[in-house]
């Protein structure tokens, strides 16, 4: 099997914890042809896609050891059996563009996730449809529906940009914090953009869950637990990673939500859960999985490759028989 990967410079990913890597490594450890590219290597015409692409042979040593790249090939991505979208947020124009032009492919080549599940599913706002296991949570870009929202909800919550990723832009909003104001203006651009306004739950302290999803089942979960002088959990800010269960709470938001992912085409997702309420669905380039596989020793990335496997082959087959 061929798979492609639209990514972020793999130079600069971390062996020990990047995503992307160990899905890469796991397909080439089962014997499939690896190819890394960019947004930038891509070109449509003619009813197809064409991509700029390198054989890729990774190993888990110290970069730049960790990967060996091979020449440009211009590669047909409809004779690629599976391509996977794993670029970082936010969500831009480019990433949205190159949806556009993956969908081309549809129904010659197994994207995952599907592009125009990307396109619908906004990693804040794809939450919302779910409110009935979320925790309070408003939409907005003015100031005083956000000030009322607060004192509803007791005088304190989290606001968050519609488009950030990894924790930047998350804030505490007290309503006692001189601060407040200028807190909800910076957020909104001074009520030019939408936010998403949580309750604060303080179970946050004992950590922030992240559940990866595939094809609607989960592969494991992780918890991350901010530092002593942090609100926010995520890794890229320092939170610290320990092993989890799934709880009776956690499988019903996951049998909850199933049935949409699956609809949407988002296969391999991350579910962020705090407490017991879901606050956030990653679907852009979930994390998390060489954690997952450390603690539980369950190889997630083999599942997810071996299910890329079957995928593959049932659309190749359709696209033959039509």
């Amino acid at each position: 099997m061929q798979i492609a990967v639209v990514m972020d410079p793999i130079g600069s990913v971390s062996v020990d914890k990047d995503t992307s890597f160990a899905l890469m490594l796991r397909a080439q450890t089962l014997g499939h042809r690896v190819y890394y590219l960019s947004h930038r290597d891509l070109l449509a015409g003619g009813g197809t896609v064409t991509g700029f692409a390198r054989a890729v042979t990774l190993a888990r040593s110290a970069p730049p050891a960790h990967a060996e790249i091979g020449p440009v090939e211009r590669i047909d991505l409809a004779a690629i059996d599976a391509i996977l979208v794993r670029t970082d947020p936010p969500f831009d124009d480019q990433y949205l563009y190159t949806t556009q032009l993956l969908e081309l492919l549809r129904g010659r080549t197994l994207v995952v996730n599907d592009p125009r599940g990307l396109r619908e599913a906004n990693e804040k706002l794809y939450a919302i449809q779910f409110a009935d296991v979320m925790p309070r949570t408003i939409v907005s870009s003015q100031a005083a529906h956000i000030a009322e929202f607060i004192e509803t909800i007791g005088g304190i919550g989290v606001i968050k940009p519609l488009d950030g990723a990894g924790g930047r832009g998350v804030m505490v909003l007290d309503r006692a914090d001189k601060n407040f104001n200028v807190i909800i203006e910076l957020s909104t651009h001074e009520g030019k953009r939408f936010s998403m306004v949580q309750e604060f739950l303080p179970a946050v302290r004992q950590g922030d869950k992240r559940i990866l999803l595939l094809d609607g089942e989960p592969l494991g979960a992780i918890l991350r637990v901010p530092r002593a002088d942090e609100a926010r959990s995520n890794i890229h800010v320092g939170g610290s990673v320990e092993p989890t269960d799934l709880t009776a709470e956690d499988l019903a938001i996951v049998e909850r939500l199933a049935p949409r992912l699956r609809a949407d085409g988002l296969y391999f997702v991350g579910l962020d859960v705090i407490g017991g309420k879901l606050t956030e669905v990653n679907v852009t380039s979930p994390t998390g999985i060489q954690e997952v596989s450390r603690f539980t020793g369950s190889d997630p990335e083999r599942k997810v490759i071996e299910w890329i496997e079957r995928r593959a082959a049932q659309v190749k087959a359709s696209a033959r028989a039509r």
